[in-house]
């Protein structure tokens, strides 16, 4: 039976052209992909689009995005052997960390991508990366589950667990990046899977589990030199917050000032979950490296280790969603839920 593949356009640069009397960008028919890519029907597979009505720019999703294209995966999960979700560039590793965390017990590949130009212009980006995007969401292993049954972005020829990605460029066509787990598959003349990678289920044959209900009290707390404490205390007193992601730096390094320790302190001790980031694009937090992580440890901060920002945040937004106990919060922010962390901690 041939592959059956769901595309899913949000919106975003990948389906807009160019209007030939004004020059403007505006969005086209979806359902005529077929068109503007003729590639696609060489590969002789069963291909559906899905629009959302109305597409969005990647710059105002939601959390309610994340629902509705949440359940949209869940409603056609067994009409389709793989989805690929077309998306904005600026939010897109947003969207698959969310993704990620929101279905439980995946066993089909959603594959995120764009492009960095429209799919109607001649130099685009778009048609390689939706090409390379169709192939893989159709890829099986040879026991017949799919080759890749997680939430992942393809760009550039690459293809990256969804989680461990950010946009580290807004110019290049290579504008995503995942310093801290190298690629799972590279779309050279033939498409090279690291299938020692790629994280597939425990077990196979559980139904798909959605995590629809989303904690929006989350919020992140840059640290720079110079900081006030009245934008310490800004944050974390925001009216019925219950989590800060610290973007911190190094290996998890924060200033050592009092005030600002007390701020932390009195945050926590309020019920308000601390977790650490760094700012750096590769590497992992570790607060016994240094006094200064350290100190932070002391008054309640706990590491995600190698956790990018959006992982961080979206997995906080699951859990959140999930449980009204912090400490089961914070339990579960140390579990390695969907290969977010390098290594089991």
């Amino acid at each position: 039976m041939k592959p059956s593949i769901l595309l899913i356009y949000t919106g975003g640069t990948i389906g807009m052209k160019q209007d030939p009397e004004t020059g403007h960008l505006k969005p086209f028919d979806f359902a005529q992909i077929s068109e503007e890519v003729p590639e696609l029907a060489k590969f002789g597979y069963h291909i559906e689009s899905l629009s959302f009505s109305p597409i969005i720019d990647s710059s105002d999703v939601r959390p309610e995005f994340w629902v509705k294209l949440a359940e949209i995966i869940r409603d056609q999960y067994d009409r389709f052997d793989g989805f690929v979700v077309l998306h904005g560039t600026d939010t897109m590793a947003y969207s698959a960390s969310a993704l990620s965390f929101m279905l439980e017990n995946l066993e089909k590949p959603v594959i995120f991508t764009g492009s960095q130009l429209p799919i109607g212009m001649l130099r685009t980006d778009g048609r390689e990366n939706l090409i390379s995007a169709i192939e893989i969401a159709s890829a099986k292993a040879a026991d017949g589950h799919a080759r890749v049954p997680e939430v992942c972005i393809c760009f550039d020829s690459k293809l990256f667990r969804g989680n461990r990605t950010a946009k580290l460029n807004a110019e290049d066509f290579g504008a995503f990046s995942s310093p801290n787990l190298p690629p799972l598959a590279d779309a050279g003349i033939h498409i090279r899977f690291d299938d020692a990678l790629i994280h597939r289920p425990a077990q196979w044959g559980r139904p798909l589990k959605l995590h629809t209900s989303l904690g929006a009290d989350v919020a992140i707390l840059k640290i720079f030199p110079g900081m006030s404490r009245a934008y310490v205390r800004a944050v974390l007193s925001a009216e019925g917050l219950r989590a800060v992601v610290l973007e911190t730096y190094g290996s998890g390094n924060a200033p050592s000032l009092d005030w600002f320790l007390a701020e932390l302190k009195a945050a926590s001790q309020c019920g308000i979950i601390l977790v650490n980031v760094t700012q750096c694009p590769a590497g992992s937090v570790d607060m016994d490296a240094y006094a200064n992580g350290a100190i932070l440890k002391d008054v309640g901060v706990i590491s995600c280790h190698d956790m990018t920002s959006e992982a961080a945040l979206t997995k906080l937004a699951v859990l959140l969603g999930e449980s009204t106990d912090n400490e089961v919060v914070k339990l579960r922010m140390l579990e390695n839920l969907s290969g977010e962390i390098s290594v089991e901690r």
